[in-house]
């Protein structure tokens, strides 16, 4: 009988413990207005669901005490304790994000999974586990087709990156929907915004045309950065890393929090130093960051400023093949002071409005202020090259400037419903800037000569109008479509005469129409279809104008791709045919300043198929593999050499620097919640250096190249003075591999006279890249 009764009891007990229970609850806004589609997580049972179209949600659970986490786009996340042992109901108030207003600021430039635009994000999370003195290009180097580098060899100074074999100045580059790039040279200068990933909330590299942006038009990718949003609460942050060549970052930065609910400061200082892996091919870069910004629950006012002051020593030139072989670590320059010097500033407004529920506006003010030059050491010069400054054979040191001024005035209005998401707005743009060189040191000057007298001199001015108009809408349930329409209207006039003592007067007026249009089906809620058919057009630049190239380039765009995302699993998966008209390519061969020069291809065109996922192997093991496969051809290139005045065919060729493999992945080990190992490897297959694809010589190929790098970050939080110690190390290149990533090719005839002599000779330089090493950082934060 007491056993009897032993076990009832036991089986009674089994089973009240075993009892599942019903949690329902909703989720309101500070209205008490439902919010469908609120994301419901119990992070104790790993076990989810979302709210109905009435905010409502149910879970099944056994008894006990659990954390219920509520989060819904636009609004503040919020994590509350539940302990029952009954069914039970709870509601949950969710508080507008001022992340919402934040995101306005590029809206107007940005696009999410319901646009069919080929895109990868990148989270300021993401960022600060590698940002330890390099530069953007570099931190960005394991997204999908794109290839990165530095003068220097480490990362510092001057780097460059290419998407999709389009070179920065392809890649339009906005930060809080200002353009970026220089408006003559379309180049991205990052060496003037040192340890601006510091600043970064986060930023969206787009491939292909992209959505319309502001500024020159995309014809490789779209890069768009959002600096710092708000911060609810103070803080103060110290930064330092050491490494490899001298490198060091020092980083102070602090925000107030909302005082008073509304008003915010915070500010960063930033000090980077390397010697660089290339020979005297130093950096000093100063920069900071500093905002006052306004918020209340409809209004975001934001006043930035950000800016830098760059030194750095001269490694343009690379090396020639057999300068590489003897020391690959040697720069040709031996002048103490070749060096680039520059500063520029920065200032923007913003005004973020939120009229009601569906509509917002943005308006947006910049001026930019650069000036600077770079010293250079010329031996035994002619007078003429310097206008006449000089005595024929004589050694003489210049200077030469560029000294700028950029307004920039953007406006966008957004009407948003659950159906709708339209987007319209205007960009204007004004630029003036002067060129000029100056003679600082002679060893046998002209009469009458002093020092700073310039000996060439031109000034410049562009304006840029563009106006836009876009919106996704949903055709079915499963079916939305996207359309966008631009237009874009340049004016560029120069007047004076060029460092080589030739004419440039520049008088050019282009009228761009570039529409946009797709659709995206959703399969189900993990999976989706996009196509997206896109028109761009580009005018040439100040060195193409130099150069005798006049002719605006155009590309249609055709993207075809699926995204799957479910709880342990992206995949993003897209084929692209980028077909040009007249595209501006590198011919491979530097200016005298190391600028590109490029040259139209009459047609050309890329096809490619890139893959990149996210995948949760388990609670500590991932892995964000990529991978891009292309053909980058020119058809049926000419060229003109050993004189003669017909082309010579050589049929279909290679577009220079565009890689058909392009393989990255990082796997990463999180043994535990604060303790996080990454190992990054990287392939970029075989280049060309010119558009020859080795018809003249085999010297314009650049091998390909493998690298694998780790990373490893450990937070220790703490309870006295500081809330939390990140400690970050990186070892680059962990196999030692000595590769070069960007070079250049030129050809030149020794021999004019006889149009039938086979004359042509070619060279090549070569950039090499840092062998094996290491930055070790470490965060303060309290």
């Amino acid at each position: 009988m007491k056993k009897n009764i032993f076990f009832l009891f036991l089986f009674t007990s089994i089973l009240v413990n075993a009892q599942t229970f019903t949690l329902k609850g909703k989720v309101v806004d500070q209205n008490n207005e439902s919010l469908p589609g609120a994301t419901i997580l119990v992070k104790e049972a790993k076990k989810g669901t979302s709210a109905d179209f009435n905010g409502a949600f149910s879970l099944i659970l056994p008894k006990g005490k659990y954390t219920i986490q509520i989060s819904f786009i636009g609004y503040k996340t919020v994590s509350k304790e539940v302990s029952f042992i009954k069914n039970d109901e709870v509601k949950f108030t969710l508080l507008p994000d001022s992340t919402v207003l934040e995101e306005v600021l590029v809206s107007a430039v940005r696009v999410n999974a319901d646009v069919p635009v080929t895109f990868s994000n990148l989270s300021k999370k993401e960022i600060a586990k590698r940002n330890l003195g390099q530069d953007i290009p570099i931190l960005l180097n394991y997204m999908p087709s794109v290839v990165s580098s530095s003068d220097a060899g480490a990362g510092v100074g001057y780097t460059y990156m290419s998407v999709r074999g389009s070179n920065s100045e392809r890649i339009n580059v906005t930060v809080n929907g200002i353009p970026y790039n220089d408006a003559e040279s379309h180049g991205t200068f990052w060496v003037n915004l040192g340890d601006f990933a510091s600043s970064t909330e986060n930023l969206q590299l787009q491939r292909g045309v992209g959505t319309s942006t502001n500024g020159s038009g995309a014809f490789g990718a779209s890069l768009n950065i959002l600096t710092d949003a708000v911060s609810e609460e103070s803080f103060g942050e110290i930064s330092n890393s050491f490494g490899s060549f001298n490198t060091r970052k020092h980083t102070v930065k602090f925000s107030t929090g909302k005082v008073n609910d509304h008003i915010e400061i915070a500010g960063r200082l930033s000090n980077i130093y390397s010697d660089g892996y290339v020979d005297r091919a130093f950096a000093d870069l100063k920069s900071y960051y500093l905002q006052g910004s306004y918020t209340d629950e409809n209004t975001l006012i934001k006043a930035i400023t950000f800016g830098g002051k760059e030194k750095t020593y001269q490694a343009w030139e690379g090396l020639t093949k057999t300068q590489l072989e003897e020391d690959r670590r040697q720069n040709p320059y031996t002048y103490d002071n070749e060096t680039d010097n520059y500063e520029q500033n920065h200032y923007q407004l913003h005004w973020n409005e939120k009229l009601n529920e569906s509509w917002s506006t943005n308006v947006a003010l910049n001026y930019t202020k650069g000036s600077g030059y770079f010293e250079q050491f010329k031996e035994e010069r002619d007078a003429p090259d310097y206008g006449n400054l000089i005595k024929d054979e004589t050694d003489v040191i210049v200077r030469r400037w560029l000294d700028n001024d950029f307004y920039v005035f953007n406006f966008n209005t957004n009407y948003k419903t659950d159906k709708v998401n339209f987007i319209t707005g205007i960009s204007y743009s004004h630029y003036t800037g002067d060129h000029f060189g100056e003679v600082i040191w002679g060893e046998d000057l002209a009469p009458n000569v002093n020092i700073r007298d310039r000996y060439y001199f031109s000034d410049a001015k562009k304006t840029d109008f563009s106006a836009f108009a876009k919106a996704t809408f949903s055709i079915t349930d499963k079916l939305s479509g996207y359309a966008d329409i631009q237009g874009r209207f340049v004016s560029y006039q120069t007047a004076g005469i060029t460092n080589d003592i030739v004419p440039i007067n520049v008088d050019a007026n282009f009228n761009f129409f570039n529409p946009k249009f797709g659709f995206t089906y959703k399969i189900n809620e993990s999976n989706n279809l996009y196509t997206s058919f896109a028109v761009a057009n580009r005018e040439p630049n100040r060195n193409d104008f130099e150069n005798g190239v006049t002719t605006p380039e155009t590309l249609h765009d055709f993207e075809l791709g699926w995204r799957l995302k479910d709880e342990n699993i992206k995949i993003n998966t897209n084929i692209y045919y980028m077909d040009y008209k007249n595209q501006l390519v590198l011919t491979g061969a530097l200016d005298d300043v190391g600028q590109q020069i490029r040259a139209n291809s009459e047609s050309s065109y890329r096809l490619g198929l890139e893959i990149d996922a996210d995948i949760r192997l388990s609670e500590q093991f991932s892995i964000r593999p990529n991978a891009a496969f292309s053909t980058n051809k020119n058809r049926d290139f000419s060229i003109l050499r050993d004189g003669n005045k017909t082309p010579q065919s050589l049929g279909d060729t290679d577009i220079s620097f565009s890689p058909d493999v392009i393989i990255g992945n990082m796997f990463t080990y999180m043994p535990s919640e604060n303790l996080q190992f990454t190992f990054l490897t990287k392939y970029v297959g075989q280049q060309f250096m010119s558009n020859f694809s080795s018809a003249i010589s085999d010297t314009d190929v650049l091998d390909s190249y493998f690298t694998s790098d780790i990373n490893i970050v450990y937070e220790l939080k703490t309870t006295t003075v500081f809330k939390s110690v990140v400690f970050s190390a990186l070892v680059n290149n962990i196999f030692n591999a000595e590769y070069v990533d960007r070079g250049y090719y030129y050809t030149y005839d020794d021999d004019w006279s006889d149009p039938n002599a086979i004359t042509t000779l070619d060279g090549a330089g070569y950039y090499p890249q840092a062998t094996r090493n290491f930055l070790v950082g470490v965060t303060l934060r309290f």
